[in-house]
């Protein structure tokens, strides 16, 4: 059993890898002063570039959850995230409005992806 911990502190570390499964701590926003896509967006960036230096991409997540601060936001965070999910590639996933870390973050996103094989 092999688990590789990467950017750790004494919290949390932002990947974890056991065996071929890349587990991503929960990824907020850039700028957290923009509107919700703009943090979406951010957000989805972080996840690309830490999927990256997993070895892995979009097309290999597995499972996400999505924590939003207000359902109002549902319609065009999802606008962000349908773009940005390869066609054919969904991971499973949840969404849920939750209370954030600080009152000005909208959105949140934890994501468990495969390693790429390819």
């Amino acid at each position: 059993m092999t688990i590789t911990r990467t950017h750790t502190n004494q919290r949390m570390s932002r990947i974890v890898v056991h065996n071929d499964t890349i587990y991503l701590c929960g990824q907020v926003c850039q700028d957290a002063t923009q509107g919700i896509k703009e943090q979406t967006q951010t957000m989805l960036d972080k996840v690309d570039a830490l999927l990256e230096e997993a070895g892995s991409d979009r097309k290999h997540m597995l499972s996400a959850t999505v924590y939003i601060s207000d359902m109002q936001y549902f319609a065009q965070m999802n606008e962000v995230w349908d773009a940005w999910v390869p066609e054919g590639h969904a991971p499973a996933r949840a969404c849920v409005e939750a209370a954030m870390a600080r009152p000005e973050l909208l959105v949140e996103v934890s994501v468990v992806a495969a390693v790429k094989k390819d």
